[in-house]
């Protein structure tokens, strides 16, 4: 059985960007259009206020899951995480999720947004799970199809020791 921690995680590379955009088109954005489309992740893969991060077994093997972070001056925003459905429920998600928040706390961001689909109930209680909490109801916020829920976590400033 394979665990979390046979996992690499690595920032993407723009090769990644088209296997990316593939998952999200499959496993986030299913039943709607596709908008995070290999152009617009290689945009992010290459912004330097953004982390795009890859979990592989492999160096060279394929992405069993990835999270898209954008920040910005207050906060950092969850843009997207998927995980391939055959390592859902592992802890991948949760390990790409730390990683992410650890790298906000670094940057001196101390608050993380993100959207989920509203009724997404296990995607919203994986979140809750890490400490996020339902913050605003959004109606249509995905392609004015589908509504979210607004989720939001503080960071706990991290005190060095003396």
């Amino acid at each position: 059985m394979q665990r979390p921690s046979d996992y690499g995680l690595h920032l993407a590379l723009p090769s990644d960007a088209r296997e990316i955009a593939r998952m999200s088109r499959d496993y986030v954005e299913e039943g709607l259009g596709w908008s995070w489309v290999p152009r617009r992740v290689l945009g992010m893969i290459r912004h330097p206020e953004s982390v795009v991060l890859v979990a592989r077994r492999v160096a060279a093997g394929p992405i069993a899951a990835f999270a898209i972070m954008e920040y910005h001056q207050r906060h950092a925003h969850l843009s997207l995480l998927a995980v391939t459905p055959d390592r859902r429920r592992s802890g991948l998600g949760r390990r790409l999720v730390e990683w992410l928040e650890e790298t906000a706390r670094v940057a001196g961001t101390f608050r993380i947004v993100l959207e989920v689909r509203a009724l997404n109930f296990g995607a919203r209680e994986f979140y809750r799970e890490l400490g996020y909490y339902e913050r605003e109801y959004v109606p249509g916020y995905y392609q004015g199809q589908e509504s979210a829920l607004r989720m939001m976590k503080r960071l706990e400033q991290q005190v060095a020791s003396p």
